[in-house]
């Protein structure tokens, strides 16, 4: 990043407060009336009824509004284990993000925990004050173990977010390119770079979305999982195949589609040509890409190309499914998240992409036009639609496959965050 960068980004947490998050009140507290009511004695009504029913506590407190976005910072962005205390910037701005977009009020939690087992333990003793939990930057395998205790002994949302927020995103660009450029998705043969937690997530949503397992190649650190190798961890073997490629020159040979979830430059121009007609490639790995957008282009001039960058089209952002799919999922009270949820997120966002642009969404991104194409596979984030579209998809979804503990809501489809 340029100096003058780094300056502003320093300049912008610590301005004009430091953080990007403070608390704000929702009722009066003005009177010495307001205060009897707030606090005591009248704050012993809904304790008692709380007492009573634990549902209650959605009634009276923000319990049904409230998310904690809660890390270890054992794999930070791209930068690595560097604790817990160091990923709070990245979790306050991931509050930011929630109430910006959807209007979830989010709290950032930072545990120390000597073992998966121990933050396991912290996280679920404090998770009935919230209505949903998002776990972030939390390294693999540690983050799959830690995520399915979670599920099965929590009893609201679990979430994390760098698997699943990415593989939605990922799966709806890769859907409407999969489209335009004319490949089936039960044939098409995709390559994965990276076998860590977003990786695994992107692919085993694919999959639910009709890639088939024996068309995907997928690669860690050692070249080709295949199921001759007896080094797999029991997330990796679950996508080991039977084949005798080893390398990723060996698997990009007439490869459809490459999604990388890896690190930068690893995929070569003389690789890229080995694709098929109409290639694909993701080259998700931030902030340099595992080829770079323009030699790619100039390489394969057919190429539909995504990266995780924003000044490159088709950004790859999981700000387009994290806010929503938790609005949704907290607007029926859903029990968890499902495979069911996730895909008809990744299909909302899908298909808003084929609907005209509005004016507000143009001028915010300076651009003249925006229409479904190889340029737009994917909607931007400040498309005020998302709210609607996705939290509906994700509500309905809750509903149809019984998980919801309240009925669609009447509010539905959400114009804007005023409607919540």
């Amino acid at each position: 990043m340029a100096e003058d960068m780094k300056q502003a980004a320093l300049d912008y947490h610590a301005n004009p407060k430091p953080g990007k998050i403070s608390i704000e009140l929702t009722t009066p507290a003005d009177t010495a009336r307001d205060l009897a009511l707030a606090y005591s004695p009248g704050v012993a009504e809904p304790v008692r009824e709380i007492a009573k029913d634990p549902e209650n506590a959605y009634k009276y407190t923000a319990k049904g509004n409230l998310v904690a976005v809660i890390s270890n910072g054992s794999a930070i962005l791209g930068l690595g284990n560097l604790g817990a205390l160091a990923s709070k910037p990245v979790m306050e701005g991931k509050a930011l993000l929630f109430k910006r977009f959807a209007g979830v009020d989010s709290i950032d939690i930072e545990v120390e925990s000597e073992s998966p087992q121990a933050f396991i333990d912290t996280v679920k003793r404090i998770a009935n004050t919230f209505g949903g939990i998002n776990l972030e930057d939390i390294k693999a395998p540690e983050c799959f173990e830690i995520e399915r205790a979670l599920i099965e002994q929590c009893e609201i949302p679990i979430f994390h977010d760098d698997q699943h927020g990415t593989a939605i995103v990922t799966v709806a660009g890769m859907l409407n390119a999969l489209e335009l450029a004319g490949k089936d998705i039960a044939t098409a043969k995709l390559v994965c770079l990276g076998a860590g937690a977003a990786a695994i997530a992107c692919t085993k949503l694919l999959i639910s979305c009709g890639v088939k397992p024996e068309n995907v190649s997928m690669l860690d650190s050692k070249g080709v999982i295949h199921s001759g190798r007896t080094d797999l961890n029991e997330y990796k073997a679950a996508f080991a195949i039977d084949t005798n490629k080893r390398t990723l020159d060996d698997a990009i040979e007439g490869a459809d589609a490459f999604l990388g979830l890896s690190g930068p430059n690893l995929l070569s121009s003389d690789q890229l040509l080995k694709m098929a007609e109409n290639p694909i490639v993701f080259a998700c790995s931030n902030p340099d890409p595992e080829i770079n957008p323009d030699v790619a282009r100039e390489v394969r001039p057919d190429v539909i190309m995504a990266t995780g960058r924003s000044d490159f089209p088709n950004q790859v952002n999981n700000v387009l499914g994290f806010p929503f799919i938790f609005r949704g999922a907290l607007d029926v009270r859903a029990k968890v998240i499902n495979e069911e949820m996730k895909v008809a997120a990744a299909h909302a966002i899908r298909e808003l992409a084929k609907e005209p642009v509005p004016q507000d969404v143009l001028e915010a991104y300076g651009a003249d036009a925006l229409e479904f194409g190889t340029e737009y596979i994917i909607p931007k984030p400040m498309d005020v639609r998302l709210l609607g579209v996705v939290a509906a998809a994700v509500a309905k979804a809750a509903v149809d496959t019984g998980v919801a503990q309240l009925p669609y809501p009447a509010n539905y489809p959400l114009k804007s965050v005023d409607d919540i």
